[in-house]
């Protein structure tokens, strides 16, 4: 947790919002991938893709 709050830091004081999208999608898709792994979901998931 605290590189998350070293990351968001950094991105407030260097006014770098544009990263805010790209680590947000990282996550999304990190917890897509987490999600998929062996559970009642994956199915779902891969038709997505």
């Amino acid at each position: 947790m605290e590189f998350l709050r070293e990351l968001f830091t950094f991105m407030r004081k260097r006014k770098k919002y544009w990263l805010m999208p790209i680590v947000l999608i990282m996550l999304l898709f990190g917890g897509l991938i987490v999600l998929s792994q062996g559970s009642a979901i994956a199915p779902f998931i891969y038709t997505i893709f």
